[in-house]
């Protein structure tokens, strides 16, 4: 279980992320929500390990996380950063073989192996793991990054816009994969999103922010609703639900 106790963020004297508490389900899919500016990606960050928190922690399981040594911690918690770039030249294969470092340092066993070729399937990418990432889409070089996170096989992955780049088919098949690695082999998954109708569609619990701090934490059945998206994003939105789903438009 991810919790988070007092947990604050400044840059240049700005604070960005301020949390008295929050605790995060176990399972399933999380989103979290809000404007630009809301502090989505530094919330992430900061579960991470990638940023330095200060005051307060985050705490896996009920250990601070800054307490892990960073090879146990990755066994337990991945994630994927908004941008991702790499200086070396990499195939497919080389990079999702990446997500295998903290469990074989280097030294890929048969397990390490299958975990590889199970995250290129799980991403559709096997026919294009000899490809260097340079001669691919960007599209296809997020999906590469995702088969990283999964094969590297943790209890928890963090996801920080994963559908930037992506065409729409591809989206949805991101989506639908997060859900079902969540439900089929207990994951927890906590991912920021912008579009609200994937939220609504796949995520099973809701982080929405504003400014820096948690408005509601809720279910994403109770949490997709009118007042609160509008008031989040100061803009006009309806919601409605069309065979048995539930949509959101937005007016500009």
């Amino acid at each position: 279980m991810i919790e988070i106790e007092n947990l604050r963020k400044s840059y240049a004297g700005l604070p960005v992320v301020d949390i008295p508490a929050l605790t995060m389900p176990q399972g399933g899919v999380t989103a979290i929500i809000g404007p630009n500016g809301a502090g989505k990606s530094t919330l992430l960050s900061l579960i991470g390990r990638l940023e330095t928190p200060g005051g307060g922690g985050v705490f896996l399981d009920g250990e601070n996380v800054r307490s892990f040594r960073s090879t146990d911690l990755a066994k337990r918690l991945a994630m994927l950063k908004q941008d991702n770039s790499l200086t070396a030249r990499l195939t497919v294969a080389d990079l999702v073989a990446f997500g295998r470092f903290p469990h074989c340092n280097g030294r890929p066993t048969d397990r390490d192996r299958a975990k590889v070729s199970e995250a290129l399937e799980l991403v559709r990418m096997t026919e294009l793991k000899d490809r260097f990432l340079d001669e691919l889409s960007g599209g296809q070089r997020q999906r590469a990054f995702i088969a990283m996170v999964l094969a590297q096989d943790t209890e928890y992955a963090l996801f920080d816009e994963p559908l930037n780049s992506l065409d729409i088919s591809h989206a949805v098949a991101v989506m639908r994969l997060l859900h079902s690695v969540a439900r089929t082999m207990g994951k927890t998954i906590v991912v920021v999103l912008h579009d609200l109708n994937f939220v609504a569609r796949y995520a099973d619990h809701v982080i929405a922010m504003k400014a820096g701090r948690v408005v509601e934490t809720a279910p994403a059945s109770h949490a997709i609703r009118e007042d609160l998206l509008k008031q989040l994003y100061d803009t006009d939105v309806a919601v409605s639900t069309r065979d048995g789903r539930t949509f959101v438009d937005v007016y500009g």
